[in-house]
């Protein structure tokens, strides 16, 4: 085994590029209605537009798989104008006056199904401008157990439910809530599936997460989203090989367009020791103006260097190093430079990196000094 005389002072972890699952939260259409929207199809349940009740009819349902038979949305005529009232609070911004007049109208005895899950479905809206999630993750699920709402706002008001359970970290709540839709809906949507791989790869369910993710990136290649999210999930289950796989196949179509994306590609072939195509990549990307120079890719650029520093390649370690201390935020990078010019015999240049070391400030300026006496 090749033995070096000199230490390489970096201590430099490779860090994997972790891209957390994203929930497409409150989607377009998934999310609460604006307050537009709200008053029009409110105004429909209600009965008070004809116009809207018409329309609400002729549109395409949403959930056209869904095991649930939609109840005949309608609302008790004793409560109607409560439930008016609730829609009018609503869009004068009076949140509070929402909730309150929400849980009056669910424990009217006259209540009916559909009153319950309106007034619920409000306050969990109200609840969440007020900023307080647990509330309104609460009152979505009261509004879905009330089972009073048609369809399609029956399984929007379950998926916000899911969202904010996501958002507050209670991903095992979120999951059950998930797989309730999904098993009542046969909803084969990419985001509703890749919300739900999300959620699992949250709980550390990663093979499982990443499994969901393959499908969705067999039928929707070109979806970014999908592919970063299977690529986090392969990388945290120490499957870099399969999320190289992706990564190349992207990367060769031309879908890897930000740094984030290139770095993903670059680390996973460090950790698997594919260390020339990473640095091939990263030079393209600086070529192309994708990686910007700066302390992160001066980091990166050391992995490289101390790599071939240990596999002797000492020309290339000190390319790379020259590469990296320009940029990096402080002097240690010219540190490692000098020591590996100086373990090849150039003691000029070695003295000169030695100095600029010192300038640019380093934790261990003996070690330069030492350097520079010789």
């Amino acid at each position: 085994m090749f033995r070096h005389p000199l230490a390489i002072a970096l201590s430099l972890a490779l860090g994997l590029t972790v891209f957390a699952p994203i929930a497409e939260a409150m989607q377009q259409d998934s999310k609460p209605l604006s307050m537009r929207e709200q008053r029009a199809k409110r105004m429909a349940e209600l009965g008070k537009d004809k116009k809207d009740t018409k329309q609400a009819e002729q549109k395409e349902a949403r959930y056209p798989d869904a095991s649930r038979v939609s109840p005949d949305a309608k609302a008790n005529p004793k409560i109607i104008k409560k439930l008016q009232e609730l829609q009018e609070r609503y869009e004068k911004d009076d949140m509070a006056g929402v909730i309150a007049l929400a849980e009056e109208v669910a424990a009217m005895p006259a209540a009916g199904a559909y009153d319950k899950s309106f007034a619920y479905s409000m306050a969990g809206n109200a609840a969440a401008d007020q900023d307080n999630q647990e509330q309104a993750a609460e009152y979505f699920g009261k509004a879905v157990e009330a089972n009073g709402l048609d369809n399609d706002s029956h399984y929007n008001t379950m998926y916000n439910q899911a969202v904010i359970q996501f958002g507050n970290e209670k991903y095992a709540d979120a999951l059950a809530t998930m797989d309730r839709f999904l098993a009542e809906t046969k909803s084969g949507r990419p985001e509703h599936r890749g919300f739900r791989a999300g959620i699992l790869a949250n709980l550390e369910r990663y093979d499982e997460a990443a499994a969901v993710y393959k499908e969705l990136i067999a039928s929707n290649p070109d979806d970014k989203r999908i592919l970063m999210n299977a690529v986090a999930s392969l990388q945290a289950a120490d499957k870099f090989g399969d999320a190289n796989a992706l990564l190349e196949d992207a990367y060769g179509r031309g879908m890897l367009s930000e740094s984030r994306e290139l770095r993903a590609l670059y680390v996973g072939y460090m950790n698997s020791d594919r260390w020339a195509d990473a640095q091939k990549v990263m030079e393209e990307g600086v070529e192309k103006g994708i990686l910007q120079p700066g302390p992160d890719l001066a980091r990166d650029y050391q992995v490289l260097a101390q790599n071939a520093y240990i596999e002797d390649k000492i020309p290339l370690a000190i390319e790379l190093y020259g590469r990296a201390a320009p940029m990096a935020a402080d002097g240690e990078a010219y540190l490692n430079l000098a020591k590996v010019l100086d373990y090849a015999g150039k003691k000029a240049q070695a003295k000169e990196a030695a100095q600029k070391a010192l300038d640019k400030g380093i934790k261990k300026p003996a070690d330069a000094k030492t350097i520079l006496s010789r």
